[in-house]
């Protein structure tokens, strides 16, 4: 299905009401480079909690605020000075454990990362399964909060593409778009940007149903 077969609204519903993608609410300027990539994993790993998408990303974004952009930052700062983060975040009732987690993942990504998270993307070497796989080394990142960093990190990483989950496919289905990832992609041309907003955005419509 190309973008003029679209059922007629459907892709500026979905702009108007969820264009956005959580990366982008978090504050974070996704690139393919050290400081943004951990960014995404906090916020990956503040998702990976029973807590509200939005609640994660607006939290994430007061960590960054704080300045804590980089592992070596995050690591900087008292575990009181993050719990007092997570909470301005709305994020309390997690917030004691998540401040050592985010100080232990940190911590992680420097000593067996170098910081720097594409070195599991070439070790992957293109396979999606392999990368889901390795980053759930980092504390409190399970199968969910690594599709969540893939995801969003298709947009810089091309050989994501596609990266729909499986509500994401559902929501399509019910708006009449296709629910083939591949096919879902071709809506939007393949773009990686385009991609990775049609697919944050497919679950935000979903959320907002409930």
């Amino acid at each position: 299905m190309s973008r003029d077969q679209v059922p007629e609204g459907v892709l500026e519903e979905l702009l108007a009401e969820h264009g956005r993608t959580y990366a982008d609410q978090a504050g974070i300027t996704l690139r393919d480079k050290p400081a943004s990539l951990f960014q995404l994993l906090v916020l990956a790993t503040l998702s990976s909690a029973p807590i509200s998408a939005d609640v994660a990303a607006t939290t994430a974004h007061e960590l960054f605020r704080a300045g804590w952009r980089t592992p070596e930052r995050m690591r900087s700062a008292t575990w009181q000075q993050r719990v007092d983060a997570l909470g301005r975040g709305g994020y309390r009732r997690y917030d004691e454990r998540t401040a050592t987690v985010l100080e232990e993942s940190a911590a992680l990504l420097e000593e067996h990362h170098g910081g720097d998270l594409r070195r599991l993307r070439r070790e992957a070497d293109g396979d999606r399964d392999a990368l889901v796989e390795a980053l759930q080394e980092f504390p409190r990142v399970g199968p969910t909060g690594a599709r969540i960093f893939c995801r969003e990190a298709q947009a810089v990483w091309p050989e994501l593409v596609p990266f729909f989950d499986d509500r994401g496919l559902e929501r399509a289905g019910g708006l009449g778009l296709p629910t083939d990832p591949g096919a879902l992609a071709d809506v939007v041309g393949g773009d990686p940007g385009e991609v990775a907003w049609l697919s944050a955005a497919l679950v935000r419509s979903a959320l907002a149903d409930g």
